[in-house]
């Protein structure tokens, strides 16, 4: 579905979820919930959208990355939460 000849309207909604989970991970909200959410839209990405799916797997793997990793020690995670230390003996 397209609206007056733009751009899909599916297209657009996926761009404001990456985008908003771009933001969740910037600001360090949310980490694994948006984390998550963005490796999940790029991974759309990769399979519908055949063009350039380097920069696709680069942002995939960063945000799968940061799901793993968690919220850094400035994150508004580690605020709300806590920072967890993981201390090996």
């Amino acid at each position: 579905m397209t609206l007056r000849g733009g751009p899909a309207v599916e297209a657009g909604m996926l761009a404001g979820v990456a985008a908003s989970g771009g933001a969740l991970l910037i600001a360090g909200l949310w980490t694994p919930i948006a984390g998550v959410l963005v490796t999940a839209v790029e991974l759309w990405e990769i399979s519908s959208n055949a063009k350039d799916p380097l920069a696709h797997i680069l942002l995939g793997t960063l945000a799968a990355a940061l799901v793993l990793l968690g919220p850094g020690g400035w994150s508004v995670d580690a605020r709300l939460f806590g920072w967890k230390r993981i201390n090996l003996r």
